[in-house]
């Protein structure tokens, strides 16, 4: 949900992520399809804003008609026993590796403990879940306020939705839901989008993001604005820009997608890309790698704001598990698709 534009506006400081999150997948995104699907109250603020990707934010004197307006889920001061709940169907079904449960902004208000539960069930209907399995992922844990809290889980299931417990009431900023989707969906032409984050894809390391994060690369959908996609700064050196990105599953590409969207003074002057199929090391070696892989595609131009569909020129490299955009000298992407075939 929007939030009212003000220069008082206070952002969610970023936070490390561990290596458990950073290799993996938020399968609690809204944007990706997560689902808000009911709660137990929702008085101050609506389940739905929990699973916003963008950090939290704080509007110092704006209130609603229930109070002040909080950027996540809240519900009202519980004056009896019990505890309050909310149910969340993931993105996709996956492998959960572990959360973070993001109390940013909430201070007097925010809930003291939390436990999550989870299920694998192939319907959002109410009475259809009510009668699923549910087992324990996180014990009740206890949380701070205005606090990131990443929680590792040991598991091996693969679930489909999420069952939050606050006790005994407050609220939530953001819950993301660090994992592994458990299978990739084909396009109707036959052919996977590698590289998307609902895929399993991620940007794996860049050079620069100095205006907007190498991982809107993988985003569904087109960009809302110049802020949704991948830009860095200026150069003024001499070279060239670039993210490495890890696709989902290895595989054949077969075409290469490259949009542009809302950039136009700002847009890269050409692209190329390599690829490789990487087996162990480490992150930081496979960028060291990455400087020598095979062309994958050489340096194209592109255009201002625009979608750029590439079948033609990609060479036969064979299953390929990362890719490195280059673009040429440096500017904005909003969106990168390479679509194939899993190995």
């Amino acid at each position: 949900m929007s939030h009212p534009v003000s220069a008082a506006v206070r952002v969610a400081a970023a936070v490390d992520l561990p290596d458990w999150a950073r290799r993996a997948v938020n399968l609690a995104d809204a944007r990706l399809g997560a689902r808000a699907l009911g709660a137990s109250d929702e008085f101050f603020a609506p389940l739905a804003r929990m699973l916003n990707p963008e950090p939290a934010v704080f509007v110092p004197g704006q209130y609603d008609a229930h109070g002040k307006w909080m950027d996540g889920w809240e519900t009202r001061r519980r004056r009896g026993p019990g505890h309050d709940w909310s149910i969340i169907g993931l993105a996709r079904r996956g492998r959960v590796f572990g959360f973070d449960v993001d109390t940013s902004h909430f201070t007097g208000n925010y809930a003291p403990a939390i436990a999550i539960e989870a299920t694998d069930c192939p319907s959002d209907d109410p009475e259809v879940l009510a009668r699923a399995s549910w087992t324990p992922l996180l014990t009740s844990t206890s949380l701070r306020g205005d606090s990131h809290h990443l929680l590792a889980v040991a598991d091996d299931g693969v679930w489909s939705h999420l069952r939050v417990h606050i006790y005994p009431d407050g609220g939530v900023a953001r819950l993301r839901v660090y994992g592994r989707p458990a299978e990739i969906t084909a396009g109707p032409d036959g052919l996977t989008d590698l590289a998307a984050q609902i895929n399993g894809g991620r940007a794996l390391a860049w050079n620069d993001a100095h205006f907007g994060q190498a991982a809107n690369l993988l985003a569904p959908g087109r960009g809302v604005n110049m802020g949704d996609g991948w830009e860095t700064r200026r150069r003024r050196e001499p070279g060239h820009d670039w993210c490495i990105i890890e696709l989902g599953a290895p595989g054949v590409i077969e075409r290469i997608e490259v949009d542009t969207a809302h950039f136009k003074g700002n847009y890269p002057d050409r692209f190329s890309m390599q690829a490789a199929r990487v087996d162990g090391g480490t992150e930081q070696s496979v960028i060291t790698q990455s400087m020598f892989w095979p062309t994958l595609i050489g340096e194209t131009p592109l255009s201002m704001d625009a979608e750029h569909v590439f079948s033609a020129g990609i060479a036969a490299l064979g299953v390929v598990s990362h890719v490195r955009f280059n673009i040429h000298p440096d500017g904005g992407v909003s969106r990168l698709r390479l679509w194939g075939r899993p190995a």
